[in-house]
């Protein structure tokens, strides 16, 4: 089918700087089978012309039989794709399933070097601290826009802002100590404190106010909603803390 259409892309080829949208409409165009006229605009004056030309603001452009479909995202939905900029701008659990997918890989990873099993009580431990650590790293990737988010919700931090800057530490922390199985009489009170208050502002800002909120839980510039998922995380380190305070203690 695709041999009969012309589609011709014009896309930014320059020697500084050769457009990803362009490389994307190209791969997506040839994904679909079209054979591609594939126009490289070679300079800034060329790219300024064309754009004058076709009454556009941006390239790459693309064209099938002579009409003009547009760039890359209008390129997805023309083939009823997602539209990137939507799931951008909507709210999407997408980071943090991705996060937690990869710390329960590696949890199992981990164990099997450890102990010869893919998955045992260690599994679950680590899966919980290693995903506590990904968790501070993405919320200390930018600490400001983080507090920021954070602040939105948190009943303490809407108290001492500072705790807005302590928080992803405290989670570091708590983590790190938990992998390597030292310094208990620390970790566990700190999990502990963090994630109860969490849970509980998570709770009364969704359940009880009935809010809706972006959660903070992967750094201040994410689109996933506050809710169930953001109070997993707290859960998380609450059951944690009173594991690990169960096997101090009374195993």
């Amino acid at each position: 089918m695709s041999d009969k259409i012309t589609v011709k892309l014009f896309r930014m080829v320059m020697d500084s700087h050769v457009c990803p949208y362009g490389l994307k409409s190209k791969d997506l165009l040839e994904r679909q089978g079209f054979v591609v006229e594939d126009h490289h605009l070679k300079t800034r004056d060329e790219a300024d012309a064309f754009k004058d030309r076709h009454d556009v603001k941006t390239t790459p452009q693309t064209f099938i039989d002579g009409e003009r479909i547009g760039g890359y995202d209008d390129l997805r939905v023309h083939f009823g794709k997602d539209d990137p900029k939507g799931k951008q701008d909507g709210s999407s659990y997408q980071p943090v399933i991705a996060l937690f997918a990869m710390t329960f890989l590696m949890a199992l990873a981990a164990a099997f070097v450890a102990t010869g099993s893919w998955f045992s009580i260690l599994t679950v431990e680590w899966f919980v601290a290693f995903s506590m650590c990904g968790l501070a790293y993405l919320k200390l990737r930018d600490i400001e826009s983080f507090s920021t988010m954070f602040l939105n919700y948190d009943l303490l931090a809407r108290r001492w802002v500072r705790y807005a800057y302590l928080y992803p530490f405290g989670e570091a922390l708590a983590g790190v100590l938990m992998i390597a199985g030292v310094a208990m009489w620390l970790a566990i009170p700190v999990a502990l404190f963090i994630g109860t208050i969490g849970a509980v502002s998570v709770f009364h800002a969704v359940y009880i106010q009935k809010r809706e909120l972006k959660c903070a839980c992967v750094g201040g510039d994410s689109n996933v909603p506050l809710g169930s998922l953001s109070l997993t995380e707290n859960l998380f380190m609450i059951g944690m803390a009173l594991w690990m305070s169960y096997k101090l203690f009374v195993a």
